[in-house]
């Protein structure tokens, strides 16, 4: 029941997981909320509500379509490509966004993010792994409460960052992404069935 008493017990590894899963998901947060103006009101050729509907659709089935082959294969290999790849995802999307100025190209743009969802359960399934025995949910729970309170922060910080420009909202976000998703390349670890030493 106490956090702080939580947080001692939370291992190098699951502290090395939380700190790029911050950066990569303030990277998403930045520009959620003005993703729906860039596409229907920034862009040069605006795309309808409907239209954006289409868009949203496209990234969900996206989404549902990855999300079960892909957790079969990773419960049968190491987790730590998928988790990568999945804060890659996350990563290129405000840096694709910026880039697009039509329809045709939002769907493209809406593709990629709904691939963001590649290495969601493993993800989650890594957390539990790295949880202590004794506390596995109550670590779980703390890992999102630190995880949702910084990302809040930065969700505010996205509306200043648009007040400046677009890009510079855009720009930012691709770079807390990139620093989540380098980081967690280089530091991140992994445990269970003996791949904790290969990675």
């Amino acid at each position: 029941m106490n956090p702080f008493k939580l947080i001692g017990q939370m291992s190098s590894n699951l502290r090395r997981l939380l700190v790029s899963d911050i950066l990569v998901r303030s990277c998403e947060q930045i520009p959620y909320a003005f993703v729906v103006v860039w596409c229907m009101k920034t862009i040069e050729a605006p795309v309808t509500a409907l239209q954006f509907g289409v868009l949203t659709s496209i990234e969900m089935a996206t989404a549902v379509l990855v999300h079960i082959p892909v957790a079969y294969v990773a419960d049968r290999s190491a987790k730590k490509p998928f988790v990568a790849t999945t804060f890659a995802f996350f990563t290129l999307f405000p840096l694709v966004l910026l880039h697009c100025r039509s329809f045709e190209w939002l769907v493209a743009a809406f593709f990629l993010r709904g691939l963001k969802e590649f290495g969601e359960p493993t993800r989650k399934a890594l957390i539990m792994e790295l949880a202590p025995d004794q506390c596995k949910a109550g670590m779980f729970g703390l890992y999102y409460l630190i995880r949702d309170a910084f990302v809040s922060v930065a969700a505010v910080g996205g509306a200043f960052l648009w007040q400046i420009s677009p890009e510079v909202n855009f720009l930012a976000a691709f770079g807390f992404g990139v620093l989540g998703t380098m980081g967690y390349l280089w530091y991140g670890r992994e445990t269970g069935r003996g791949l904790k030493d290969r990675f």
